[in-house]
């Protein structure tokens, strides 16, 4: 390999600088097709710091500030038709208005084509029986914020590697 497409291999995948201090890793031409998350926040600080762990993390992230929206966007809402989104994981907080997180949550598993996409809940609050509760329904992670990059690294354990379409049509087969 000669010196110039060396380095241009190397710079693909090195570190770039996002902000004052913020690097931020850019996929190399081979890597794998992004994993997409879903992020519930109805506070623009908390859905920010969110967004940006994830992406520095190489997610690929649709940011939405309810669960109204966050069922529009996924095909369950009042208004929408059927959608072509594929997420791999939904992150919503749980204390939001008109509907909680546990809510977008139950709605999520009461849904066939939406049951397997794993969800994690976060919150400020440190309650024992929400926790339980949200875990009993099948939420896959609780977890405090602030959210922490050491969070979200070990979210992608899991992260539906499936895109939704895909999993229905291996079923109808």
């Amino acid at each position: 390999m000669d010196p110039p497409a060396e380095e241009q291999k190397r710079s693909e995948s090195e570190d770039i600088s996002v902000g004052p201090s913020c690097p931020r890793r850019v996929p190399a031409a081979g890597d794998t097709p992004q994993l997409h998350v879903l992020a519930v926040d109805d506070s623009l600080l908390d859905r920010k710091v969110m967004e940006r762990l994830l992406r520095f993390s190489s997610y690929k992230v649709t940011a939405v500030d309810s669960a109204k929206q966050a069922l529009e966007i996924l095909g369950l809402g009042d208004e929408s038709s059927q959608n072509d989104v594929s997420v791999n994981m939904i992150i919503t907080d749980y204390c939001m208005p008109e509907m909680t997180g546990y809510d977008l949550l139950k709605r999520l598993k009461e849904s066939s084509d939406l049951r397997e996409i794993p969800v994690v809940i976060v919150s400020s609050e440190n309650v024992p029986t929400r926790i339980d509760r949200c875990l009993a329904e099948g939420a896959k992670e609780f977890l405090l914020k602030p959210l922490k990059l050491s969070d979200v690294k070990r979210l992608g354990i899991h992260m539906k590697r499936s895109n939704r379409h895909s999993d229905s049509s291996m079923r109808q087969a």
